[in-house]
């Protein structure tokens, strides 16, 4: 993916003001109470009044630009409301970006996803309102570490995890992510199947499958954190919560939940069992992007932040947007190989009726 300098802010601050009225206005807010309306119960009326100006400008700029954005959960609820065109988990959103009829996307997401869209439109424009919106599982392994794990096991299918780079997309035979996992690794012939790059995963993936799964030793940083002493802790203070885990958190975390699951997974389960309480053992921007369409579902926490993740703000995505600056450019050669797992997977998980 194509490197950019930090965002110099006041630069940024500089050039949207002169061309947009930023200024919060709770009139504006107060005429966009639809908008509001999805994400009341985590955003106060002050916060809105500063995010409106922003959400205006950006939804009419989209217009002007032929521009979608394709949010991810994990996305603060300003951004996954306010101006996301689709939102959804990885796989979701891989898929949406090989479909979406547009001449821009957007990324609100990290980099690895921005690649993905990239890999599956090329011709299509893919921006990332801040390029150091990096993933700690894509940066635990590079292509060579592909290779390691090849000549460790010979003949075994390799099984990467799509929070990875486009190379070692290219260096894979096909991807997953958390809701497809289990079924792509049963899907394939060798008995055994190495996964990358995420251990956690892996191991609970292996719990789940028939296969003798082997991995690579990476994390992810927002779920290594919980430990099985967190949730016994949760559910002491409060008996009646349930504790629903994300499967890139440690097996013996998951052991102590009451369901685990992918981020979409997580948003179904939720939407149809509708506990009292829940608690998100995963990334915080989860639970507020489904308050305010769950109101008898009271979440508590608590939770951790993905840092990478809210390098994504409503002020960065309109300044990409407006200057066209933070273009995603992949190697076509990478982009090749890499789209050929990509699309295996999304061609399976179809076939399986994912």
């Amino acid at each position: 993916m194509e490197t950019s300098p930090l965002l110099d802010l006041s630069h940024v601050h500089t050039v949207l003001s002169e061309f947009y009225d930023l200024t919060p206005s709770a009139e504006l807010a107060a005429s966009m109470s639809e908008t509001y309306a999805k994400m009341e119960r985590v955003v106060t009326p002050p916060d809105w009044a500063v995010y409106a100006p922003y959400v205006r400008a950006i939804n009419a700029l989209k217009k002007e630009r032929n521009a979608v954005i394709l949010g991810h959960n994990y996305m603060t609820p300003e951004i996954f409301h306010g101006v996301s065109d689709f939102v959804g988990d990885s796989l979701q959103l891989a898929m949406k970006a090989g479909e979406v009829e547009a001449d821009v996307i957007v990324q609100a997401g990290v980099h690895f996803m921005a690649e993905t869209s990239k890999i599956l439109s090329p011709e299509k424009t893919v921006l990332m309102p801040d390029m150091g919106a990096g993933c700690s599982l894509a940066e635990s392994i590079t292509a060579e570490g592909v290779e390691e794990m090849r000549a460790k096991y010979p003949g075994a299918p390799v099984v990467s995890y799509v929070n990875t780079t486009a190379e070692v997309k290219a260096a894979s035979d096909i991807c997953c992510t958390s809701s497809n996992a289990v079924q792509i690794v049963n899907a394939m012939e060798s008995d055994t199947v190495i996964m990358t790059p995420d251990q956690y995963l892996a191991q609970n993936v292996a719990n789940e499958s028939h296969k003798n799964v082997v991995f690579w030793p990476g994390s992810c940083i927002v779920h290594e954190q919980y430990t099985p002493q967190d949730l016994r802790d949760f559910r002491q203070w409060n008996p009646d919560v349930r504790l629903i885990a994300h499967p890139e958190c440690p097996p013996n975390v998951v052991a102590e939940a009451d369901f685990s699951g992918s981020t979409s997974g997580i948003l179904k389960y939720v939407r149809e069992e509708k506990p009292k309480q829940a608690m998100l053992i995963t990334e915080c921007s989860m639970a507020s992007n489904i308050a305010d369409e769950l109101p008898q579902v009271d979440f508590i926490g608590p939770c951790n932040m993905c840092p990478y993740m809210k390098k994504i703000t409503l002020e960065k995505i309109l300044y990409v947007l407006h200057t066209m600056e933070g273009q995603v450019v992949v190697d076509a050669l990478v982009a090749d190989k890499a789209r050929q797992s990509v699309q295996a997977m999304i061609d399976l998980s179809r076939k399986l009726g994912l």
